[in-house]
């Protein structure tokens, strides 16, 4: 049955209320996350000129923003969780947008990169498909797509305080092109381990 519009929000609010409960362990236990292969997937496929501009969508305490603020790109945050993007403004000096996921106002065709780095599994598959069209919308054309997701076999619902859904690869893509994206690249993460020890799937995608 599709949920409603009252169940969507309830979704998220809790989702959220569990984020802003937990941010100070959430930063710690994610500081030193080495997302390096990530940040280097959605960047070499870049075809603008330098610097770029990126939205680490899902900034969370913004580790990733002071990672491409570093290397000299303009990277503006966004997160639903009030405290997260306290957080990500104070530690990056990086402009932050406080946005729900399910109520997104993007600026249309104004960014080289989006980085949706283990966030877009939390969009409850009912509206991943109008979020996804956002995204590809507030990208220039060319502009590219990274996204990191735990991998399944297409559940969704309540993982503790959070909601996730988990897809597999052919149902993401088929997702993903639905919205307009053309892939350039996958694969599974942590690197150099068995498939089964590889519960992420990273994925690349341009705005034609």
């Amino acid at each position: 049955m599709p949920l409603t519009a009252a169940e969507l929000a309830r979704i998220s609010a809790l989702t959220l209320a569990h984020y802003q409960d937990h941010a100070e362990e959430f930063r710690a236990g994610t500081r030193d996350h080495d997302v390096s292969q990530n940040i280097a997937a959605l960047l070499g496929h870049i075809q603008a000129e330098p610097p770029y501009r990126i939205l680490d969508f899902g900034c969370g305490p913004g580790r990733d923003l002071r990672t491409f603020s570093a290397l000299g790109h303009t990277a503006i945050g966004l997160d639903g969780c009030p405290r997260f993007v306290e957080m990500a403004r104070e530690g990056s000096g990086c402009e932050v947008w406080q946005q729900d996921f399910l109520a997104l106002d993007l600026p249309a065709a104004h960014f080289d990169g989006i980085f949706a780095n283990a966030v877009l599994f939390h969009i409850p598959s009912q509206a991943l498909p109008r979020v996804l069209r956002q995204l590809h919308a507030a990208l220039k054309p060319g502009g590219v797509l990274f996204s990191s997701n735990p991998r399944g076999e297409n559940q969704e619902g309540w993982n503790g305080e959070r909601y996730g859904a988990y897809y597999d690869l052919a149902n993401w893509h088929a997702l993903l092109s639905a919205a307009g994206f053309l892939e350039l690249q996958h694969y599974y993460r942590p690197p150099g381990l068995p498939r089964a020890q590889q519960p992420w799937l990273a994925s690349v995608w341009r705005r034609p």
